[in-house]
């Protein structure tokens, strides 16, 4: 993570036309500074200036140091993405003169509508990985759902699952959930919206993976509610690689079912030199698990996008 000032720090930035607004565990928000010239365009809809750090995070943690070029790298692929996805309404807002992208943060910066956001995370599923892989050597399900006996690691699953998530205020562990407890949070129309919505953007995005000689193994995403025009809207970042799995189709037919292109290396370095205790400091990230994991998430962007 770059340190206060620095031009990554973008908590600390002074954006001109905007405020910083919140803080995430990678992201920033800023919201449009009060102007007599904007108000009547803003009040008709309400934006939100969101941008990607170099932080990365791990067991609910920042970790130090960041990772360079990741929030570009990642807003390139949403973006990406989002332009793949057409045809599911999204937060994307074009750029305009009334609330221009500044271009200390241009590259990782997206200007999004201000969505009602459903308290859902909507997981799915297409392989056994993970957390679900762990549940499934115990009791034979996924977040409750059955399996099929005798599946290995990095099976493919008989079909996507979709296996939402409660999100827990920041500094909490999200909670897996049923769907019967969706229902409860958020309706049952929305909630059936939204496990028909991820299944069926999963499917479009393993396709799209699969021409690419990718796997998408799982992945996460977040709605929101268009207070404009009420409709159930994707947002947030999109299939990238802090929110999904991909895994190299021909290493994955080989066997060798473990080299994400993903934070996975972060992840496996901190759990075998940290026991995740309160008590003991978090160490810091080598330079090589930095590098290893930034070429990476390079590499995803290359192979998706061709850039």
């Amino acid at each position: 993570m770059s340190g206060p000032g620095s031009s990554r720090d973008t908590g600390a930035l002074l954006l001109p036309g905007w405020e910083h607004d919140y803080s995430g565990k990678v992201r920033e928000l800023f919201v449009p500074t009060p102007s007599p010239r904007r108000d009547e365009e803003l009040e008709r809809q309400p934006r939100v200036l969101v941008v990607a750090t170099d932080r990365v995070s791990a067991f609910d943690h920042v970790l130090e140091p960041g990772i360079p070029g990741k929030g570009e790298l990642l807003t390139q692929l949403s973006l990406w993405w989002f332009d793949q996805l057409d045809d599911v309404p999204n937060h994307l807002l074009p750029p305009d003169d009334v609330s221009p992208i500044p271009d200390a943060v241009a590259g990782r910066s997206m200007l999004c509508k201000v969505l009602e956001m459903l308290p859902v995370e909507c997981v799915v599923r297409g392989y056994l990985a993970g957390s679900g892989e762990a549940e499934y050597r115990r009791s034979g399900t996924v977040c409750g759902i059955p399996l099929p006996p005798g599946l290995q690691s990095g099976d493919r699953l008989p079909e996507p699952i979709y296996t939402p998530a409660w999100k827990a205020p920041q500094g909490q562990h999200d909670e897996n959930i049923s769907f019967e407890r969706t229902v409860e949070l958020v309706g049952e129309e929305t909630a059936t919206a939204l496990r028909d919505a991820s299944l069926r953007i999963y499917s479009r995005a393993a396709e799209l993976a699969s021409d690419r000689g990718l796997l998408l193994a799982d992945t996460k995403f977040e709605f929101g509610i268009d207070p404009v025009t009420g409709v159930l809207t994707l947002g947030d970042e999109v299939l990238t690689s802090d929110s999904s799995r991909y895994w190299d189709a021909e290493a994955w037919r080989s066997g060798n079912r473990t080299d994400s292109f993903d934070k996975q290396i972060v992840r496996d370095w901190l759990a075998a030199h940290w026991d995740r205790s309160e008590h003991t400091p978090i160490p810091r990230l080598p330079q090589e698990i930095v590098e290893r994991t930034a070429s990476r998430y390079r590499e995803l962007l290359t192979r998706m996008t061709g850039a």
